[in-house]
């Protein structure tokens, strides 16, 4: 609202209002201001320009009244001192003020509208509210005689002065209740006074409010200022909630987290200031405790919507997740034991709606996803660079290799699990299912990344970390089923798959490394050699002995293989077409494959092979060449073939022609009622033979 620039001669001095003649240019647009000093200067110069041009145009209808000072008006709303001790007597004060609200007629000159201005910026708001009324009424006996019938603007003018001066106690309400919790103390007279003030503008209003005219000034119509009083307790707890301090992200990392802890200590003080000082200044129909904790809760709701929109990481989604699941209506704060019984949290309505929970939720458990990303990215990376590269051997732990893999990745998930149970349950689930979602992902990415440096480096770790990694993945899984109680048969299917894998490149080097080896035996070299025959042996060592570190049964199996796979190489470069040996070579063959066919069968039993069944397969074939009487050769022939049922008859001539016998001399030495069957049926899990191709031996003619 503006008030127009008017030059306009005041009234008559007084000891009140001061003295001579002004004249004064006014130009004034009201904000509604809310602070006690906001009304002088702007306001306080259209007000008085207003009131002056009113009082100018009584005064030439009325004879001159003299003007004195001021004789401490008697008005009908007087100001009980009783408000000044305490509580206890506002309620009877409040149950009188409709009787008294027209007991008595003003008595003594009434007071301008500036000085009407200034009770108000003092607070004396009891003796402001009086004279207001007073003026109002005036003002309504004078339109119901038409007296300004003529002259509508002057009554318009008025109304304004009228208007203007109930909007300043207004505001004069709303700083008094803003100031309740800013100040360290509360000052009880002040709100006993507000109390009598609103009650008395009720007792003098009474139910008009339908019934009042609509416009820019409504005479005789309620203010609504315990309405006023509400909405103004809402605009402080807005206020303080939103002037708690909140760093940037640049600032602390934490900066969520730390800010809603201000806000809990910030909150919790506030609602016991308000149950233990605020609520006895006001009668119990104020129910200032719900009210004021509706207003916090309800400006806690809206800073918690405009925090939930903001670009939040994982933890910060956590944080505030967190605390409004658990620290809002915990004993830190609505829950707090002092509070009870007025403040009762169970009353009140969510934080936040349904969907906004289940978008906060979501957005947790994307950012969450990405986070196992880069986890399980830091652990690959810590084992390239703390481990590969530096080729450091993987701990033992209990005669096992051990690879903190396993520990790591179930202290992730129960961190995370634990942090999201405390949420709801319906959150620990999807975060279990997100886990492992990633941990299926992340296996065989490991695996890849494994075995790639093993193939670019060539590195003597590889068999040791081989079995770390296979009894840390084998641990996982039954950590996982014993913890988290969760379907494992998909994870097992990626284990599994990732032990083939392993298995497979695990034996394409121990065939490099031993290949060359094998290529040796009976070859010149290897019969003459004077040193004793455990190189092969200590070859194959450098990857079995690693496997007696690896838990049962995959270990086990594994040297189980490893020992097969020795003595089918072995029995296949033996059985290979030579030129034949003379007497004497035979003996120190057969010498020789004994004392490495004993060498390997020891080391590998001792680290743990159970394939004990392997064990005479190159003794017998040693036996065979080094024999020298026939009836001998045909007994051994008859051993091999029990143990080996498997053999065919190409094996044995492929034995038999390291004497240098003839095919048809060969076939006669073979006993024919023990003789096997040309294609021996290989399905037992017991067979050597089947697995070894048979020379091919020429006969020239």
């Amino acid at each position: 609202m503006e008030l127009r620039r008017t030059s306009v001669t005041s009234e008559p001095a007084s000891p009140t209002n001061g003295s001579g003649k002004d004249n004064m240019d006014v130009t004034s647009e009201l904000n509604s201001p809310t602070s006690p000093g906001h009304d002088i200067g702007i306001f306080e110069r259209g007000i008085k320009s207003m009131l002056s041009i009113r009082k100018s145009k009584q005064n030439l209808n009325k004879d001159k009244e003299p003007t004195g000072t001021l004789r401490g008006i008697r008005l009908s709303f007087k100001f009980s001192k009783s408000c000044e001790q305490g509580k206890s007597t506002i309620c009877d004060e409040v149950e009188q003020i409709g009787e008294e609200s027209e007991s008595e007629p003003v008595k003594g000159k009434p007071l301008s509208v500036m000085e009407i201005n200034e009770l108000i910026q003092k607070r004396q708001l009891l003796e402001a509210f009086a004279s207001i009324k007073y003026l109002e009424d005036e003002m309504i006996a004078e339109r119901d005689a038409d007296k300004y019938k003529d002259n509508p603007q002057e009554f318009a003018r008025k109304s304004k002065d009228v208007d203007l001066l109930y909007n300043s106690i207004t505001n004069s309400i709303q700083s008094i209740v803003a100031e309740t919790l800013e100040h360290p103390t509360v000052e009880e007279t002040l709100l006993a006074s507000l109390v009598t003030l609103i009650a008395r503008e009720e007792a003098a209003h009474p139910g008009t409010s339908d019934t009042a005219a609509p416009g820019p000034a409504l005479l005789g119509a309620p203010r609504r200022w315990r309405e006023e009083w509400t909405e103004a307790i809402n605009h402080s707890a807005r206020k303080r909630v939103l002037s708690v301090h909140m760093a940037s992200k640049q600032e602390d990392t934490s900066w969520l987290d730390h800010h809603l802890g201000i806000l809990s200590e910030h909150l919790s003080e506030d609602l016991l200031k308000v149950k233990f000082a605020v609520k006895k200044c006001y009668p119990e129909d104020y129910r200032v405790c719900e009210i004021y904790v509706k207003a916090f809760h309800n400006a806690v709701a809206f800073h918690l919507q405009d925090l939930s929109q903001k670009p939040l990481e994982v933890n910060e989604l956590y944080a505030l997740l967190n605390w409004v699941a658990n620290t809002y209506l915990s004993e830190l704060l609505l829950g707090h034991p002092a509070l009870k019984p007025e403040v009762k949290p169970e009353n009140l309505p969510l934080l936040l709606t349904p969907d906004d929970w289940d978008k906060l939720k979501n957005n947790y458990t994307d950012s969450l996803k990405e986070k196992m990303k880069s986890y399980f990215g830091n652990i690959l990376q810590l084992e390239i660079t703390d481990k590969w590269e530096k080729e450091v051997q993987p701990e033992v732990d209990e005669n096992l290799y051990n690879s903190s893999l396993s520990f790591d990745i179930q202290t992730i998930f129960a961190e995370h699990m634990k942090a999201s149970r405390a949420i709801s349950r319906s959150l620990e689930m999807k975060t279990l299912e997100l886990c492992l979602e990633e941990l299926h992902e992340f296996i065989p990415r490991f695996g890849e990344e494994f075995l790639k440096w093993n193939t670019s480096q060539d590195s003597p770790v590889f068999a040791p970390y081989f079995a770390a990694y296979i009894n840390s993945f084998h641990d996982l899984v039954s950590g996982l089923q014993r913890v988290f109680e969760v379907n494992t048969e998909e994870l097992q299917n990626v284990i599994t798959s990732l032990t083939k894998n392993f298995r497979n490149i695990f034996f394409i080097k121990l065939r490099s490394k031993t290949q060359p080896l094998f290529k040796k035996i009976l070859t010149k070299d290897w019969i003459l050699a004077t040193e004793k025959p455990g190189s092969l042996a200590s070859a194959v060592s450098q990857f079995s002995e690693h496997l007696q570190h690896m838990r049962k049964p995959i270990g086990q199996e594994l040297l189980c293989d490893i020992h097969k796979y020795v003595v089918r190489e072995y029995i296949t470069q033996v059985i290979k077409p030579r030129r034949k040996m003379k007497g004497e070579m035979r003996k120190q063959v057969s010498e020789k494959m004994n004392q490495e066919a004993k060498i390997l069968n020891n080391m590998l039993m001792d680290q743990g092979s159970t394939s004990d069944w392997l064990l005479p397969a190159i003794h017998h074939i040693a036996d065979i060449v080094g024999e020298k009487k026939k009836d001998k050769i045909k007994e051994h022939i008859v051993e091999l073939c029990q143990d080996y049922p498997d053999i065919r008859k190409e094996h044995i001539l492929g034995v038999l022609g390291l004497r240098g016998l003839r095919r048809a001399k060969s076939r006669a030495i073979i006993p024919k009622r023990h003789c096997p069957q040309e294609s021996p049926d290989s399905g037992d899990s017991n067979s050597l033979f089947a697995e070894i191709d048979a020379p091919t031996v020429i006969s020239c003619f």
